[in-house]
């Protein structure tokens, strides 16, 4: 008998390619949650009609807490989640693998079991068919439920962007692994990226940075005691600014934001950001 999975999808603004991808892994799981973070938008009639949907519609919780919406609706009958964004391609036979292995082994201690991660990023891929890295993208990953629970979830005060490298960092301070699987691969697109003059340009919007150096700082005072050189590479992100103002358009807001992020830690402020030069993400 194969291993029953849920799955979660989180939406925000999204397109026709977004919802033919949900029809990709939607075969491969027992029942899908789609949690719509499209502010003042409903999109259900678009989805695929299927009895195994779930849907869900938020004034935009931010994924954080879209992720432990579903995962609270998913333990109740199951105990690994597949963990989506809509911008992610993923095969059907790469979820069957992934089950498979889950059935075969001891996950006691395995957090998350994830595939290789193919994106525009230029990272080598491992040459070891399985390793465990430290953090990994939370979309395409199977979410052992259990462990979730005991561990308190993903954590909402960030909104978005660390979720996952915070995650993974309490995984490894409370003694779990994330179990990669390097002979499978899934398609995951990480927006504008650009390279000029061999140097990577992740493009990322004026809000975008406002939340991910306000998060880094975060993580530094939780996790230095548990990798303090990640954590120091992590919260020194400079000279990706340095990098903005040379290559990137739109440096204004996207300085104001990284400034305003990190004044926004030193005086304590987590959560939703409800006014930014910029709102789009």
């Amino acid at each position: 008998m194969g291993l029953k999975i849920a799955a979660v999808v989180t939406l925000f603004y999204p397109n026709s390619t977004h919802f033919k991808n949900i029809n990709n892994y939607l075969e491969s799981v027992d029942k899908l949650y789609v949690i719509d973070n499209t502010p003042k938008k409903n999109v259900k009639k678009f989805l695929p009609q299927n009895k195994k949907i779930e849907y869900y519609s938020y004034d935009n919780l931010g994924v954080a807490k879209a992720l432990n919406i579903a995962a609270k609706l998913a333990q109740k009958e199951y105990t690994w989640l597949l963990t989506m964004d809509q911008d992610t391609v993923i095969q059907k036979s790469v979820i069957e693998e992934m089950k498979q292995i889950i059935k075969k082994k001891n996950m006691d201690n395995i957090g998350i079991v994830t595939p290789w991660h193919k994106t525009k990023l230029l990272v080598e891929k491992p040459t070891e068919a399985v390793d465990y890295p430290q953090d990994v993208m939370t979309s395409g990953n199977l979410l052992n439920l259990v462990i979730w629970e005991k561990i308190g979830g993903f954590f909402e005060d960030f909104f978005i962007d660390g979720i996952d490298i915070e995650y993974g960092l309490r995984l490894k301070k409370n003694g779990y692994k994330i179990m990669r699987l390097n002979y499978l691969e899934i398609e995951h697109d990480l927006g504008n990226i650009f390279y000029i003059k061999g140097k990577l340009c992740t493009n990322h919007s004026g809000i975008r940075r406002y939340y991910m150096n306000r998060n880094y700082h975060y993580i530094y005072d939780m996790y230095k005691d548990t990798d303090l050189n990640f954590c120091l590479f992590l919260k020194s992100n400079y000279k990706t600014m340095l990098k903005v103002i040379l290559f990137e358009k739109n440096k204004f807001s996207k300085v104001y934001g990284f400034v305003l992020g990190y004044l926004h830690y030193k005086k304590g402020i987590k959560g939703k950001l409800e006014k930014f030069l910029n709102q789009k993400m």
